[in-house]
């Protein structure tokens, strides 16, 4: 278990999800349940979902929830392009929330791969110890 607010990615997708909260408070009233509420639902599970696997107790559920928050900000990256060819967004904000999205999922996908290698690395050396220490049941 590690502490999710010392992780760069979480802060960048905490900081991802209140430029989204931001962003989408001035939407039309008819898009409230619909486009503003996925948009944000979408923005706070990138946080959400790394703080999770941080919560659980090895690298394997980590891994698990980081490819979820992964799903969530490709969610996100496709809600705010629909969001931008409404005309919700300005292509400026567009333009920042965008670059802002591209560098979480970046940030995600290089941690996953490093955790990842945590995951292989442990493994194996459990198979060793296990093989090296095994001895046979005495009759």
């Amino acid at each position: 278990m590690q502490d999710f607010r010392k992780l760069d990615v979480w802060r960048k997708g905490h900081g991802l999800a209140l430029s989204i909260y931001r962003a989408t408070t001035p939407f039309p009233a008819d898009e409230r349940f619909g486009l503003t509420s996925q948009m944000r639902r979408a923005a706070f599970s990138v946080p959400a979902n790394i703080a999770e696997g941080c919560g659980r107790a090895g690298n394997v559920e980590l891994r698990q929830f980081l490819h979820m928050a992964l799903g969530s900000a490709s969610e996100l990256d496709y809600f705010c392009l629909l969001a931008h060819d409404l005309n919700l967004l300005a292509p400026k904000q567009y333009e920042v929330i965008a670059a802002r999205i591209r560098e979480v999922k970046l940030m995600l996908g290089g941690l996953i791969s490093k955790v990842g290698v945590g995951i292989r690395a442990s493994k194996s050396y459990r198979t060793d110890i296990d093989r090296d220490t095994a001895r046979p049941t005495p009759v």
